[in-house]
């Protein structure tokens, strides 16, 4: 049987990573405590999450068994498709071998010249594991929607499941929406819509899988992140939003907390399916960077390899609890693709 591909279209960045007790207030200068560079970017990170958590790390055994969700061995049956842009300077080359060294088809990578490539300034508090990040594009805003067209490279052959971010221009992403829409069978899309910004209400029917964080949720229904904070707070109301526009499956990462899922059912008028999964345990949260995008590619294999209950319906439950799972080793380590682990270590 053919390998299933999940194609990631997104951004490519290097992280600059700065780790301090604190963070410094307006105008104050603190010493950090370390300092590192990495590779990064939500598409990256989400690609490479993927690509490792389809399969056990070769660079530990290299005839190491590949492990499901539920621990069974598989064979390496998925193929990860990285499209996107870096810049001609000394850090493009890096990521893009970074990628082909954890098994990724980087063919889809673009060197732009004259273009810097993206760039994430990350502030790490040691305390907390919490980040701030601030992103400049670079490479990433040269991504073009005619480059997303329905006989262009990452339509030919469709992907088993596509991914999506919102760190490269939106008429891009909407482009490339409208393009998954059209194949036959229309491409599943996963959106994780990070950073949030507002979407047209229209694309919401053709998007498969959305996963969002409390704050893109409250920005995208609406709300102030505040009340969606407030103890006791109802995630179904928001969900069944997301749900009533078309939207077949959402999931909530609720950081520490885990994470609440809605799955509409194949049957029409039938009630919504909807769970919360709570986190694992960890003794010690180091850097939650790339956390949120292990949980997507964790979900994304998850789903590809047919999460399903045996009667055809999706085991959301299921797949959450892997993508909970999933992010909680990477939490455990600074950085963010050095952090996301193998299937063999979940």
């Amino acid at each position: 049987m053919s390998p299933k591909i999940i194609t990631v279209i997104g951004s490519l960045n290097t992280d600059l990573v700065s780790v301090t007790a604190r963070v410094p207030s307006g105008g104050e200068t603190l010493t950090g405590t370390s300092f590192h560079t990495g590779a990064g970017g939500k598409g990256a990170n989400q690609a490479v999450a993927a690509a490792r958590l389809s399969r056990a790390n070769p660079h530990k055994s290299p005839t190491a068994t590949s492990k499901g969700q539920d621990g069974e061995n598989v064979d390496v049956d998925i193929v990860v498709k990285m499209v996107g842009a870096v810049g001609n300077d000394e850090f493009g080359p890096k990521l893009i071998a970074g990628m082909k060294e954890d098994g990724i088809d980087v063919s889809g990578i673009e060197v732009v010249k004259d273009q810097p490539t993206g760039v994430a300034v990350i502030i790490v508090e040691s305390t907390t594991g919490e980040n701030r990040i601030l992103l400049n594009p670079g490479a990433n805003s040269t991504l073009h929607l005619t480059s997303f067209l329905p006989s262009s490279p990452p339509f030919t052959p469709p992907p088993s499941l596509l991914i999506l971010q919102l760190e490269i221009p939106l008429p891009t992403i909407l482009q490339t929406i409208t393009t998954a829409s059209s194949t036959t069978p229309p491409t599943p899309i996963l959106l994780n819509p990070a950073p949030a910004i507002p979407l047209p209400e229209e694309i919401y029917p053709s998007i498969t899988h959305l996963i969002l964080n409390e704050s893109e949720a409250a920005l995208l229904t609406g709300r102030s992140v505040s009340s969606v904070e407030e103890k006791g707070f109802n995630w179904e109301i928001v969900t069944e939003e997301f749900i009533g526009k078309g939207v077949s499956n959402v999931v909530v990462t609720l950081g520490s907390k885990g994470a609440f899922w809605a799955s509409a059912s194949a049957i029409p008028q039938s009630k919504t399916k909807t769970g919360f999964v709570p986190a694992e345990k960890v003794e010690k949260v180091v850097d939650t960077t790339a956390a949120g995008d292990t949980f997507v590619g964790a979900y994304a294999v998850a789903v590809v390899r047919g999460g399903s209950r045996g009667d055809g319906e999706l085991d959301l439950e299921s797949v959450v609890r892997w993508a909970c799972k999933a992010s909680a080793r990477t939490v455990q380590k600074e950085g963010a693709q050095v952090s996301i682990p193998w299937a063999d270590e979940v």
